[in-house]
């Protein structure tokens, strides 16, 4: 994402260096649509930040060079364990710096240079108290102060919002968990592609190697993929991850949400304790998309003000695609709630509608989901699907076999090969059930949480179900839309919400529903035994069987037209 180039020292710089770095920086933020740079900027690099244990925590300073009457637009704190530099230094440090925010970017404890060892989530509540203390006694400090960031760097900000500092006026969390009790890697299963690829890519980030890093990174899904077939999958994993990650079979061991072992590694407290107004920002494909929605719901029914972007993005494009979008929000909020500057926002909740036929494809909506008709698709013989239920009696069955899984294509991943893609050929395999609506007579906007109801029966109680939301387009290719997921389903009538989203789907596209036992290696494979994820070696292949009639369907929230703002 094109950002103004960072400063690398504290030290003067040249008139002819500052005039062109402010050249391209007025033009870059023209291209973007950002509020020009306001001032030039230093770092000071390494502070050392004192934590209760005796620990240092290393960050870096941007510091804005206001002069006169011009004041310090503020003060943010970003914290993360990904380094504080590229594209983190673009991203959080120099486009608000130049903006005349002073921002302070940390490595979080065992990270790039800060003392102790690195256990995900555990240390972020204390450590960011302690670090807020350290802030307050800097002589630069404007006395109140504004969060950043991504991902984990939003997990950092919720540990901030589970008790908040006085001084702490306004957070901006893009795909930011709250949540990473075991269930919540993968709807009641285990998110076996991100965890481990996660894993292995954190363990191995700062080898100095920068050329093996890379190479790495570039084979890293072949080698995940090739590992999570390994029995028993906790040696296999371990295989992969060598000395890194001790973390990972710990999580694998604890697959269920209220397990006392996760109490440490949630956040579920900041949800309704904090009365600081949040950005919430995420895209429709992203890993944490059921997260931010929970978190917005939660925040907004105690009256705490909050906004909420959706576009049409994965979570490694927050930062590419939607990075213009993030950054000129965030700028707007922190604008607004650290200063007196107005807020340029319409409406609390964006969206893009996905497919809409409006080349703009934003819509403004007082809150979410809006309200929406209900479309009802009935599974019908012959693997159709249409508006009009069955007569009972008829079904459908396939098997699930854990030495062939299901593969996964696509859908809400962490890793590049997530997102929209075409799963043509995953609907052909022997070990999944499609059902097929008619061409679409007008155009059909869907926006909310589709619901499936499935009669479904199976003689082995260890099984899951895998289920999605396809458009097919005229040449017959599919693209994955919506997915669910449901671990030890069981025999009777199974509820499965799928993801969230708002697409439109057009006049003479066909809506594809897809019903299989699995989706490998995006959760980890049910071996149809019962044996722990961790260390089970035996298999056992799952008969599903899909009862027809008006208890199988599929709801829709949609229409013929979109949501008004309502």
């Amino acid at each position: 994402m094109p950002a103004e180039p960072a400063i690398t020292a504290i030290r003067p710089q040249s008139t002819l260096r500052r005039a062109a770095r402010q050249k391209l920086g007025g033009k870059l933020s023209s291209v973007l649509q950002l509020p020009p740079p306001t001032t030039d900027f230093t770092i000071d690099r390494r502070l050392r930040v004192p934590m209760r244990d005796g620990v240092d925590l290393l960050a870096d300073h941007y510091i804005p060079q206001t002069t006169g009457a011009s004041e310090p637009a503020g003060t943010l704190l970003v914290r993360g364990p990904y380094g504080r530099g590229w594209p983190f230094a673009a991203m959080f440090g120099s486009v608000y710096a130049a903006r005349g925010y002073h921002v302070l970017i940390q490595s979080v404890r065992g990270t790039f240079g800060s003392g102790g060892d690195f256990d995900p989530m555990v240390h972020e509540i204390d450590d960011g108290a302690d670090t807020v203390d350290w802030l307050r006694e800097q002589p630069w400090f404007t006395g109140t102060f504004g969060t950043v960031g991504l991902s984990y760097l939003g997990f950092t900000q919720w540990a901030l919002l589970a008790d908040p500092p006085p001084e702490m006026k306004a957070a901006v969390i893009t795909v930011g968990p709250h949540d990473v009790s075991g269930p919540r890697w993968g709807v009641g299963s285990f998110g076996l592609n991100d965890f481990l690829g996660w894993s292995d890519l954190v363990a191995r980030q700062e080898d100095p190697r920068s050329l093996r890093v890379l190479l790495r990174q570039y084979r890293s899904q072949r080698m995940v993929a090739q590992a999570s077939l390994g029995l028993p999958l906790g040696e296999s994993s371990r295989a992969l991850l060598g000395e890194g990650a001790p973390w990972f079979e710990s999580w694998l061991e604890h697959p269920h949400a209220d397990d006392p072992f996760w109490t440490r590694l949630h956040l579920r407290d900041a949800l309704e304790r904090t009365e600081i107004p949040v950005l919430l920002l995420t895209g429709w494909q992203d890993l944490f998309l059921e997260q931010t929605l929970e978190q917005c719901d939660r925040l907004r029914s105690r009256g705490v003000t909050t906004g909420l972007t959706i576009g049409p993005w994965t979570h490694g494009q927050m930062m590419t695609k939607g990075g213009p979008t993030v950054i000129r929000e965030s700028l707007d909020w922190l604008g607004t709630h650290l200063g007196d500057k107005p807020a340029q926002r319409n409406a609390s909740v964006r969206i893009h509608v996905d497919g809409s036929p409006d080349r703009n494809g934003w819509l403004d909506l007082t809150e979410w989901p809006p309200l929406m008709p209900e479309r009802v698709l009935y599974l019908q013989p012959a693997r159709r699907l249409a508006e009009v239920a069955p007569d009972a009696g008829s079904s459908a069955t396939f098997v699930y076999n854990p030495a062939d899984p299901t593969p996964t294509v696509g859908g809400r991943l962490l890793s590049p090969v997530g997102g929209y893609r075409d799963d043509t050929a995953l609907a052909r395999r022997a070990d999944v059930l499609t059902f097929t609506g008619d061409p679409l007579p007008a155009d059909l906007y869907v926006v909310g949480t589709p619901v499936l109801e499935l009669s479904h029966s199976c003689p082995n109680p260890h099984n899951d179900l895998f289920v999605r939301i396809s458009q097919i387009d005229a040449h017959g290719r599919s693209r994955n839309v919506s997915d669910g997921y449901r671990a030890s389903a069981p025999d009777g009538i199974v509820r499965i919400e799928l993801d969230s989203i708002a697409r439109s789907f057009p006049a003479g596209c066909r809506i594809r529903l897809l019903v299989a036992g699995g989706s490998h290696p995006r959760f980890v494979r049910n071996l149809g035994t019962g044996e722990p994820a961790v260390s089970g070696t035996n298999i056992s292949t799952a008969r599903h069987t899909v009862h027809l009639g008006d208890a199988s369907r599929l709801i829709l929230p949609g229409g013929d037209e979109p949501p008004s703002i309502n």
